[in-house]
């Protein structure tokens, strides 16, 4: 079912940009070939005359960059989504854990396991933080190549469309959902380190998904979204695991 607007109804109020914008989504979401995306077919859908969209865009291209942008504002959406699933828990009160019995009656600690017990809870705490934080950009990896699967024609698109000089809007939303990552990542390494290895998740992660989309991991796997979710997770746990 096509997600356009209905027929004229959002040019007659001024929406004709948001209703060509949907229908370039809509073409992709149905399997169209993002080559086959344009200003015409655009029109059509909107229902209105061929040369209504260049109020709003110049050309096809500018067309496409509307709709890649689009794309690059859902993907930062799944990539924060993903990243906040994986979060300490809620503050609170602490469960009430009542004991069976009365423990046994214990000796004070010297001065020097007492300081060996305050740094083992505090290295184990810094633990547990690392580990989520793990869990969150592993979480954040296979949002992303979840989203090419599930959207081959936008994800196409939308490297495409930022492979040159992209408008600015859409070099924003790129930056934007990119900025995801690598916040997350800043948050795990040395600062030296930092870009360098956003750019190896990245480079990780979005080769999985071309891989993916071209089906070089088999043809069971090429449109099989779950089964390249669940090798995404594999994959991507293996590397967290080694990091």
């Amino acid at each position: 079912m096509s997600t356009s607007r209905p027929a004229k109804a959002g040019y007659h109020h001024g929406e004709l940009r948001e209703a060509l914008v949907a229908a370039g989504l809509a073409i992709l979401e149905e399997g169209g070939d993002p080559a086959s995306l344009g200003l015409r077919e655009a029109a059509r859908r909107a229902g209105v005359s061929a040369m209504a969209p260049y109020r709003h865009f110049s050309d096809k291209d500018a067309l496409l960059a509307a709709v890649a942008t689009v794309g690059f504002e859902r993907l930062r959406a799944d990539l924060a989504a993903a990243d906040g699933s994986v979060s300490p828990p809620p503050c609170g009160e602490e469960p009430e854990v009542v004991p069976s019995e009365p423990p046994p009656p214990r000796t004070p600690p010297d001065k020097g396991e007492g300081t060996r017990a305050r740094s083992d809870v505090h290295h184990a705490a810094e633990m547990d933080e690392s580990d989520k934080g793990q869990a969150a950009l592993v979480a954040q990896g296979v949002a992303y190549v979840t989203f090419a699967a599930a959207n081959p024609g936008l994800f196409r698109l939308m490297f495409k469309s930022c492979s040159a000089a992209p408008p600015e809007a859409l070099a924003k939303a790129s930056g934007d959902a990119f900025v995801v990552l690598a916040a997350r990542v800043a948050a795990l390494v040395p600062a030296e380190h930092a870009a360098d290895e956003a750019l190896r998740c990245w480079a990780l992660v979005h080769g999985m998904a071309v891989l993916a989309l071209d089906g070089s991991f088999g043809a069971g796997l090429r449109g099989n979204v779950p089964a390249v979710v669940a090798l995404a997770e594999r994959l991507l746990a293996l590397d967290a695991r080694r990091r």
